[in-house]
């Protein structure tokens, strides 16, 4: 159970005067992060589903005694509400410090997205791709500050193809994770290599970093749209990881002393993990970021 459990953050680090955006905090490893956050800073939970999102803040709020704890409306599967809620934070927020990437969407059956794009893609990149370029300046104007996108392990599996990103040729659910998951940790490197850019010989770094990261095998409501994968979970849950135990590389991710300069890195249990071959090409890197701006109708240089 102690080996399951995995890694934890030992961080003390406070985030006062700071605040965190993450996405999908009403359940799972999401709620167990802004747990641990709202106990050092200002926290936001951006989710769908505004009733579950009041009901976390509440009871997060209830047992941290932090009444910074604030929901906002975000459906990571609309553009439209991603800059809405962006349109709206802006407004009323003047710094952001760190943004984590949470939220996803796994084994669904082959849907799509209110802007067609195809389910996985759609929530667990594209989402949050918009999602981050439409906050990067304000990042920039708080920085030092940290993006952190949640991948998995399923990047192993998963394949960018070019030829049928949406999946209309051939579609295979679990398959269909695993590239939205790769897509993670490519837009994590090339969104790093940008972010700290060189002029001739001179850094022109902008103190913002991007890491991604595995929370391990977690009990959680993620499967929900697999019956067989859900019995597993229920069958086997003793060989998984809590949310609370999930969220451990997430929360080190985010306070963590040692990653303040750290960036375009993929961490596992608390430590850096092995990127499959297909996640360190750069070329492809480059090609989904182009591609992904197409598809959102955005310039992202």
């Amino acid at each position: 159970r102690r080996y399951v459990a995995g890694g934890r953050c030992k961080s003390t680090a406070k985030l006062e005067g700071k605040v965190v955006i993450i996405t999908g905090a009403n359940t799972g490893i999401g709620k167990e992060t802004a747990r641990d956050l709202a106990r050092r800073g200002k926290v936001i939970i951006a989710c769908r589903d505004i009733a579950k999102a009041e009901a976390a803040a509440s009871e997060i709020r209830a047992e941290t005694g932090n009444p910074q704890v604030i929901v906002k409306k975000l459906d990571l599967a609309d553009t439209k509400s991603i800059r809405e809620f962006a349109e709206k934070f802006l407004r009323e927020e003047k710094e952001l410090h760190i943004l984590i990437n949470n939220a996803g969407v796994m084994l669904c059956p082959y849907s799509k997205t209110a802007d067609g794009f195809e389910m996985h893609l759609g929530v667990n990149h594209l989402g949050h791709f918009l999602l981050t370029f439409l906050l990067l300046e304000r990042l920039k104007q708080s920085a030092p500050a940290r993006i952190i996108n949640v991948s998995s392990l399923a990047h192993h599996g998963g394949r960018i193809r070019f030829h049928d990103l949406q999946g209309e040729k051939s579609y295979n659910r679990g398959l269909a994770y695993c590239h939205s998951k790769l897509a993670n940790i490519l837009f994590t490197r090339e969104l790093a290599r940008r972010l700290q850019g060189k002029l001739l010989y001179f850094a022109i770094g902008t103190k913002v970093t991007a890491n991604a990261l595995h929370p391990g095998s977690v009990h959680s409501e993620l499967v929900r749209h697999s019956f067989v994968v859900t019995w597993l979970w229920k069958t086997f849950s003793f060989f998984l990881k809590t949310p609370w135990e999930g969220a451990q590389t997430s929360v080190y991710c985010a306070v963590a002393e040692e990653l303040d300069s750290v960036t375009g890195q993929y961490f596992s249990d608390c430590q850096p993990a092995y990127v499959s071959p297909r996640g360190r090409d750069d070329e492809t890197a480059r090609k989904l970021w182009s591609v992904s701006c197409e598809l959102l109708g955005i310039q992202w240089d």
